[in-house]
C-alpha cells in the first residue's frame, strides 16, 4: 500500500471545517496530546487519524488501513470547556467523531461561535472562537493497521 501524500488543510469557514472534520473522523487522541495555549489563544492536539484517502488493501483475508500522525490547531480561541474527559488521566484515549461549528446567534458577534470536538462516549470539547481559523497537517509517514472503526449502518 503506497502512502498518500501528506495533507495540509486550513479552515476559514464552516465548509472548510467540515472537510477537516471528515479527515479527522475516527482519529484517536490521548488527553496528554491536547492542550490550550491561552497566551496564543490556541487549542492544539496531535492525533492518529484514519487516512481514508489512502484507501484499503487486503493482506490475505484481512483488510489493511492506514493511520497518520497529524497536528491540528484552532486559533482565535477565547474559551475552552470540556465534558466527559478525565484531565487527571493523561493516558485516556478518545475517539473523535466530528468537528462542528455553531455560529453565535447575535448578529453583532458574527463570525464568532463555538467549535465542538465530539468524541465517542459522550465526551466533548467546546471552543468559543472569535472566528473559524483551523489547520490540520500530517506529521510523517503512514503506518498500516488492520483495525478500523465500525459504524452502525456503514
Amino acid at each position: 500500500m503506497a502512502d498518500a501524500p501528506d495533507l495540509r488543510l486550513m479552515a476559514l469557514d464552516e465548509e472548510d471545517l467540515n472537510i477537516i472534520s471528515a479527515h479527522l473522523q475516527d482519529a484517536v487522541v490521548k488527553v496528554s496530546d491536547m492542550a490550550p495555549d491561552n497566551g496564543a489563544r490556541r487549542f492544539a492536539m496531535v492525533v492518529n487519524r484514519l487516512a481514508r484517502e489512502a484507501g484499503t488493501t487486503r493482506q490475505g483475508f484481512r483488510k489493511v488501513h492506514q493511520r497518520r500522525r497529524s497536528a491540528v490547531h484552532f486559533d482565535r480561541v477565547e474559551a475552552v470547556r470540556s465534558i466527559g474527559i478525565k484531565r487527571s488521566d493523561p493516558d485516556q484515549v478518545l475517539s473523535l467523531l466530528a468537528v462542528h461549528f455553531e455560529p453565535d446567534l447575535e448578529p453583532d458577534k458574527e463570525p464568532a461561535g463555538e467549535i465542538s470536538l465530539v468524541f465517542a462516549g459522550n465526551a466533548m470539547i467546546t471552543l468559543q472562537v472569535e472566528c473559524i481559523e483551523a489547520q490540520m497537517s500530517d506529521l510523517g509517514a503512514a503506518w498500516s493497521t488492520p483495525n478500523a472503526p465500525r459504524h452502525p449502518g456503514g
